[in-house]
């Protein structure tokens, strides 16, 4: 954030030198503003929207770094120091790109090798995620300049090797997320149903089933209409086998052979699948270029710059709040702290409780899986303050007793955003046209078209595979 604020005074390295300590302290004052101004919501989740608004600044000043100013002032501050030359000529925005990410990147694998092992906020290095905000943002920003003391070849294999396959994984983890979160919620709906027999909940499951498929076949008319003219035969197909894709999951989902295997398979988890794998398909002709007069979005923009400058902080936005979203599903992770275990005993071969657990201890299994349950809000974990010890305590420490979240697994996800907000950012940069009047467009080529459109077929054959595997292999999911 700090770097931001500094910015518009590269060209003046006196004032800039200044007002870059200046602008340091205000991004570090931010991110602790934001931890102490949540209230009771804890400190791991005011955590969690610093880290990521600090991804979203990491993003935005990388996707400034592709504007002919910006490349202007580097080629003015490093022309005499460090040539950065590709094989297809100079390169400053490409690379600049890849090295502020990969800075943030590096911050974050340093974390997640520092926080490894941590289970609660009562260990020491606890006090590493969730404060010293201050000494963070002054590491991160020491990290993007000795980035640009790299040699120009290092980056050039990271940026084509590395961080493509880093933002391919983050795109196939967050594709696994959406299908456990499509399962989660109808699963969630059909337990209230069955526990309150509320009409509410009725409506709820109906009408959001209902609403998603109208909004899939809505934008599925939109994409017909608008994009899929004479000579669009990319957009066509890809239309229509999202079309196929979404009446197929449809069908499998009510067979009986899958609701002999899974009672709470239906139509409300297909429907969340099929109006997100919609809107990808959707995102992916819109955002194509124009040169087959399939874009007329391209076309009927009346201010560019305007649309292009949203469209990028819209996908800043969303690329944050996935990677946040993705970081913290521990569950879906394989991770769950906090549970009662029974005593490891190789000689005890009927794994009998030896030990009772102490009052304390049961007290925090009955409230967090009460909150787990949704019996309870996540602020109950709060209320958890009875020994002396907690008046010494941060205020409002919510993982005293288990973390919320695997911090290495944490950092690591971030990582991998970074590396995704790297290749979005200069697969731009490699088509002619990609820079608009004075910012560069976000995603708008045929690579960032086609991941989207892949990336939905691969979610779709996911969660058949969700569907069919029971059936498929009983013994593994314990079908008697």
């Amino acid at each position: 954030m700090g770097a931001l604020l500094s910015l518009p005074f590269l060209a003046l390295p006196g004032a800039g030198t200044i007002l870059s300590v200046v602008a340091s302290c205000c991004g570090a004052a931010t991110c602790s503003m934001v931890c102490s101004a949540c209230g009771k919501c804890g400190n791991s989740v005011a955590t969690r929207v610093a880290y990521a608004l600090l991804l979203l600044a990491n993003s935005i000043l990388s996707w400034i770094m592709l504007t002919p100013w910006a490349i202007k002032k580097l080629q003015h501050l490093m022309l005499d120091y460090v040539k950065i030359d590709c094989p297809n000529g100079e390169c400053y925005g490409w690379l600049a790109v890849h090295r502020i990410n990969f800075a943030l990147g590096l911050f974050h694998l340093i974390f997640a090798g520092l926080l490894f092992g941590v289970a609660s906020s009562k260990n020491p290095r606890a006090a590493l995620q969730n404060g010293y905000w201050g000494p963070k943002i002054i590491v991160w920003i020491l990290f993007i300049v000795l980035s640009f003391l790299i040699p120009d070849q290092f980056f050039q294999f990271w940026g084509n090797y590395i961080s493509f396959l880093g933002g391919m994984l983050f795109l196939v983890l967050g594709l696994i997320l959406l299908v456990d979160l499509a399962h989660t919620w109808a699963e969630y709906c059909l337990e209230q149903i069955e526990n309150t027999d509320s009409r509410v909940w009725r409506v709820v499951l109906i009408g959001s089933t209902l609403g998603m498929y109208l909004g899939s076949l809505a934008m599925t008319i939109i994409q017909y209409i608008f994009f899929a003219g004479g000579g669009c035969s990319m957009n066509q197909a890809a239309i229509t086998i999202n079309l196929l894709f979404w009446l197929a999951i449809s069908f499998i989902s009510v067979h009986p052979s899958v609701q002999e295997y899974n009672s709470k398979a239906g139509l409300a988890q297909a429907s969340m699948v099929a109006v997100y794998c919609t809107y990808l398909t959707m995102s992916a002709v819109s955002m194509e270029p124009d040169d087959h007069n399939c874009n007329p979005l391209v076309r009927a923009q009346g201010t560019r710059t305007t649309s292009v400058v949203i469209g990028a902080i819209v996908t800043m936005l969303t690329v944050a709040y996935t990677t946040t979203r993705a970081a913290t599903q521990s569950l879906g992770l394989g991770n769950n702290r906090g549970g009662i275990r029974l005593p490891e005993d190789d000689d005890d071969e009927h794994n009998l409780v030896t030990q009772q657990p102490g009052r304390r201890e049961m007290r925090a299994e009955v409230l967090r899986r009460a909150v787990e349950e949704g019996s309870l809000p996540a602020d109950a974990l709060l209320s958890d303050d009875e020994d002396d010890e907690s008046s010494n305590n941060t205020p409002h420490d919510d993982e005293r007793g288990h973390t919320q979240y695997d911090y290495s697994v944490f950092h690591i996800i971030f990582f991998l955003a970074t590396c995704w907000v790297a290749s979005l950012l200069t697969s731009a940069s490699e088509t002619d046209g990609s820079i608009d009047g004075d910012f560069a467009t976000v995603g708008r080529t045929y690579w960032a078209s086609w991941v989207k459109i892949v990336s939905a077929w691969f979610c779709y054959c996911l969660y058949i595979w969700t569907l069919v595997a029971p059936v498929l292999l009983p013994e593994r999911f314990d079908i008697s």
